[in-house]
């Protein structure tokens, strides 16, 4: 990308590195009890807030006979997919050991950490919550130099969101010992991303809602996810980028990139044609298919009546009728016969590449003979075949 030399890289959190959605309920139910039904575009407006100022807003938008403080105190709110989502603290902070990284942040983290690129962490969340959330994940606290959390910047004026987020990149920035415009932001709501051009550096979006994709265009890149994170496109300061991606330990192996395996249970599928499969993910659990999710990745398919095949998927999303909706197509590796529909356990191991002509989702999710040879040979090679004993497969 053109512009001043990144000599640093400063990380959102929540919906950014860690796929906390599984934590969350429904805030539909709580609304419920005053009388009120939950208004999605206001709610889409609020990802990325502070919390105090999001109780407050949902408290005077939806007229609730109790003050922003007995919100705050009975629940904390957080806006993700297309519903509106909210969790009670004590039972989120059980399951914090559950949040898994996103598609590509090990990934990005272990190797920005190994070429000695500085990396900060900024979030909205309190520091404590930060460190313990952190703890779960093998060196990502050591990773970074600098973590400031909610409580950590002292901006001395009103906590409107964008401003203060804003203060805290050009914060983080100062104590990496950088100037803000030789920073890289990657975020995932849209206030982060004004709040990261506001303070002058540059950004990469992956956002986290689907329905907002056209909100984010002011970041100098929009990824699905970090899968498709390039650093080659950045000018990097004292790095050279040729061998960046080079060690197939964690980055290419025969044009895949191996990924935490993800592990989906009880998918119905129907046959398009011979050996292509149509899923249905609608019930899926989020936890275990993050929104981020895109492209085209392999790894085994296990039939309810039909026994385990090594296969193909094809993910997106569909926006053509302004609900967002996944999408997804398997090919199977191997024949089947009578086949007509059941249910399915996924177990993703690796990703090929990201979709093509999106526009037209039909042909976007179509998958090619070059896909499939790609990952027939990929499946035999240890990084990955090792991944077919999974216990939690069987």
């Amino acid at each position: 990308m053109a512009g001043a030399r990144i000599s640093a890289v400063v990380l959102d959190l929540d919906g950014t590195l860690l796929d906390t959605e599984g934590d969350e309920g429904d805030i539909g139910e709580f609304l419920a009890m005053y009388g009120k039904v939950p208004d999605l575009e206001k709610e889409e407006k609020r990802l990325g807030q502070m919390h105090k100022e999001s109780a407050a807003e949902i408290v005077r938008d939806y007229e609730l006979p109790l003050s922003g403080r007995s919100f705050r105190r009975r629940s904390c709110r957080c806006i993700r997919k297309d519903l509106i989502l909210f969790w009670n603290y004590e039972k989120s902070t059980h399951q914090w050991p559950q949040a898994k990284p996103l598609p590509g942040v090990n990934r990005l983290i272990r190797h920005l950490h190994k070429h000695g690129i500085p990396l900060g962490l900024a979030s909205n969340s309190i520091r404590k919550h930060i460190e313990t959330k952190l703890s779960h994940h093998k060196d990502w606290k050591e990773s970074f130099s600098v973590i400031l959390g909610g409580d950590d910047v002292n901006h001395g004026k009103p906590s409107q969101t964008c401003w203060y987020l804003s203060f805290k990149f050009l914060e983080a920035a100062k104590r990496l010992g950088v100037d803000s415009s030789s920073c890289l932001v990657i975020e995932d709501s849209v206030v982060g991303v004004r709040a990261a051009k506001a303070s002058g550096a540059k950004v990469v979006a992956a956002p986290s809602l689907q329905s907002q994709v056209e909100n984010y265009s002011i970041a100098n890149s929009v990824l699905h996810s970090l899968l498709e994170f390039q650093p080659e496109l950045w000018a990097f300061h004292h790095l050279k980028i040729v061998h960046f991606y080079a060690d197939s330990s964690t980055f290419r192996v025969q044009n895949t990139l191996p990924i935490e395996p993800l592990l989906v249970r009880d998918l119905l599928c129907e046959v398009v044609s011979d050996a292509i499969l149509s899923v249905n993910t609608e019930n899926c659990s989020c936890e275990s298919l993050p929104d981020q999710l895109w492209g085209v990745l392999f790894g085994w398919a296990k039939l309810e009546k039909h026994g385990t095949y090594k296969m193909v998927a094809s993910i997106g999303w569909d926006l053509s009728l302004g609900i967002p909706k996944r999408v997804t197509r398997l090919s199977l590796l191997d024949p089947i016969e009578n086949f007509k529909e059941e249910l399915l356990h996924l177990l993703l191991v690796g990703y090929i590449r990201k979709l093509q002509n999106e526009e037209n989702m039909s042909e976007a999710l179509k998958i090619s003979e070059e896909d499939e040879s790609i990952a027939r040979a990929a499946l035999d090679l240890p990084v990955f075949a090792h991944h077919a004993n999974n216990l939690l497969f069987e």
